[in-house]
């Protein structure tokens, strides 16, 4: 009997051995191959893990574009999420902001039981931990309208003396070290992209608290992630300022069609500037040779915009990015006369329009604001002797910008493809004149200039013209005449583009300089 229960045991015994052996793989140590397999999951991580693919759209223009806050200590730093939170107010001198936190529910605040997120204290107010981003924003609703910022709040607690009283534990909206991506706000005209420094105190009503910031780059809130696109920016949104006499502004959105002048309809998304503007007459010039500039500039802008956040995870600056203004170009204008020459060596320009926009880009969860500004001009280059009458229609698109890579570094992007025709050439007398009816494009990111472009289609007229004579006294003058299209794109990329969290360069890079001409007709010219 005994013998019989031995074997028993010994079979069940060796049952659980095998049972055993095939759960560990048969392995002679299955706590280092454990190991090996942990380790080698953290050096090939699954690229969708690693590299997460956020959309570029247009932001919602209802009012309702949310702020993106990266937690400081999270353990995915720089990966920011949608927060109820609200900047209610911003000092750019200072620095200084407060943070609308939504009413708390009726019920205790739960402490945040992680040890990392330290104490952020103001005078007076005693040790507290911080919840975490995540949790402080689920606790309620965004109510920025009543987070108005106390100055007698601020005042105390500049001097040192104590604070209103301070909320309870995890109450805060935010702690040292979050990241705050909002869209426009009060004293912050141009979003804000700001991290948090210190905690300075809580507004006398209890609907905000005030925190001290510093500016911070957008790889601190896209982190690892990736994003490309490009979003329209709405005609209907920009700015213009005239800046002469004659200016008319159309535009078309979808489905609030304008029409441009004589009932010309403008494709959907595009922005037109009509422009009628006399010009400097040459000295001696007769008054039949008056000289002016009539026709329109169109244009359908567009923000491109791309991430490559490869590498941005352990602090290091991103694998790419880019920024730049891409759109279709059209334009259909006319030179009259005689116009006066150079001063002082340089063309004559005269601005006629001043435009601005601060369209919001959605990347992922992160409000991007966009600064665009745009100079429309005409410019003249002319000797004063020729009289010209000339009329173009040009048509085509651009893309201008800057373009970081780790092989090369920052890099300017210039491209255009443009084609026009004569409608109009008359040239006489012999001269030379180049006139352009163009727009100089700035676009940066939370108030930082990026890129400056210079896009200037443009008319060159020509005309050398020969005497001849005979010996009873009668002559005749003739030569040959060429009218020129053509397209000058120049630029720079400024230093703030550092704000994606790139190297800094040290100064301005030339975009590189883009030059096309064509010829649009010739002919044979005759003078008395």
């Amino acid at each position: 009997m005994h013998k019989l229960r031995r074997h028993a045991l010994l079979s069940a015994l060796s049952a659980i051995t095998v049972v055993t052996l095939v759960a560990t793989g048969c392995s002679h140590d299955s706590s280092s191959t454990a190991d090996k397999a942990r380790a080698a999951a953290v050096e090939t991580p699954e690229p969708a893990a690693a590299e997460e693919q956020l959309a570029v759209v247009s932001a919602p223009t209802d009012g309702a574009t949310p702020t993106a806050v990266a937690d400081g200590n999270a353990v995915d730093q720089g990966k920011a999420k949608k927060s109820t939170l609200k900047v209610a107010s911003y000092d750019r001198k200072t620095g200084r902001a407060v943070i609308a936190a939504p009413p708390a529910r009726d019920t205790e605040p739960t402490a945040d039981p992680s040890p990392s997120k330290s104490a952020a204290t103001e005078p007076g107010a005693g040790s507290e931990k911080e919840g975490s981003a995540s949790e402080r924003d689920a606790e309620a609703e965004s109510d920025s309208g009543s987070a108005a910022e106390d100055s007698g709040s601020e005042r105390g607690s500049a001097s040192g003396s104590a604070p209103t009283s301070a909320p309870a534990a995890g109450s805060r909206p935010v702690a040292v070290g979050d990241v705050i991506a909002s869209a426009p706000a009060p004293g912050a005209p141009d979003g804000l992209l700001a991290k948090v420094t210190d905690i300075v105190g809580t507004t006398k009503d209890g609907s905000g608290t005030t925190v001290q910031t510093e500016p911070a780059e957008l790889n601190s809130v896209l982190g690892e992630s990736k994003a490309d696109g490009t979003v329209p920016v709405d005609p209907s949104t920009m700015d213009i300022d005239p800046l002469v006499q004659g200016v008319k502004v159309s535009w078309a959105k979808t489905g609030d069609l304008t029409f441009g002048p004589q009932g010309a309809k403008l494709p959907l998304g595009s922005l037109r500037i009509d422009v009628g503007a006399a010009v400097e007459t040459a000295a001696g010039a007769p008054a039949s040779a008056a000289a002016s500039v009539h026709g329109f500039v169109q244009l359908a802008p567009e923000v491109a915009f791309s991430y490559d956040g490869s590498g941005a995870g352990t602090g290091a600056a991103p694998g790419g990015a880019f920024l730049g203004l891409t759109g279709d170009w059209a334009s259909k204008w006319s030179l009259k006369g005689r116009a006066a020459g150079t001063t002082d060596g340089k063309p004559v320009r005269v601005p006629f329009a001043e435009l601005h926009a601060d369209p919001v880009i959605q990347v992922g969860p992160v409000p991007v604001v966009v600064n665009l500004d745009l100079v429309c001009y005409f410019q003249v280059d002319a000797d004063g002797r020729v009289t010209v009458d000339v009329e173009q229609d040009l048509k085509g698109d651009f893309r201008v910008g800057g373009n970081f890579t780790w092989a090369k570094g920052w890099t300017g992007v210039s491209e255009s493809d443009m084609t026009g025709e004569p409608l109009k050439a008359t040239v006489t007398a012999t001269g030379k004149v180049k006139a352009a009816l163009g727009a100089e494009a700035t676009i940066g990111l939370y108030g930082t200039v990026g890129v400056t472009a210079d896009l200037a289609p443009y008319l060159r007229a020509e005309a050398d013209a020969t005497a001849e004579g005979s010996a009873n006294g009668t002559g005749a003058a003739k030569g040959a005449w060429a009218l020129y299209g053509g397209v000058d794109l120049t630029g720079t990329l400024n230093i703030q583009l550092s704000i994606f969290g790139t190297p800094i360069f040290q100064k301005r890079i030339p975009l590189g300089a883009l030059q096309k001409e064509w010829l649009l007709t010739k002919g044979e010219v005759a003078t008395a």
